[in-house]
């Protein structure tokens, strides 16, 4: 196994609701597509159990109080200029929601093949 230190590489947070639409889809959905389609390195969408937003509205996932608007969190880590770009494209489809970026160190471990591969790629990325 071979480690791969990357230094300049943001995360980017975005909290939505799980009942939030873009163009007939749910937003979540519609922003994983986004990024997949300008070459994120990756994203994984969260929902969430239990949470309020600046409305001080509850959203459960308790079956007593059954939300069907529950607190989404799509994370993106990806070198920090695609992640502007990311962020530029995504922050328009927001109508209620909260975006966060902060700078975050990724050591990526996996097979010299692999590692070459993800070196590659952002070689290329950069041009």
């Amino acid at each position: 196994m071979v480690e791969v230190e990357h230094w300049n590489t943001l995360r980017m947070k975005i909290y939505i609701g799980e009942s939030d639409n873009y163009k007939g889809k749910p937003l979540y959905k519609a922003i994983v597509e986004v990024l997949r389609e300008n070459s994120i390195a990756g994203a994984t969408v969260y929902r969430g159990i239990l949470g309020f937003g600046k409305k001080s509205k509850m959203h459960s996932a308790d079956v007593l109080r059954l939300s069907t608007d529950l607190p989404i969190i799509i994370e993106v880590i990806d070198i920090g200029y695609r992640i502007e770009k990311a962020f530029q494209l995504i922050k328009p489809m927001i109508k209620d929601g909260l975006i966060t970026v902060e700078p975050v160190t990724v050591i990526w471990v996996g097979s010299k093949e692999e590692v070459a591969k993800f070196e590659e790629g952002h070689a290329i990325r950069k041009s």
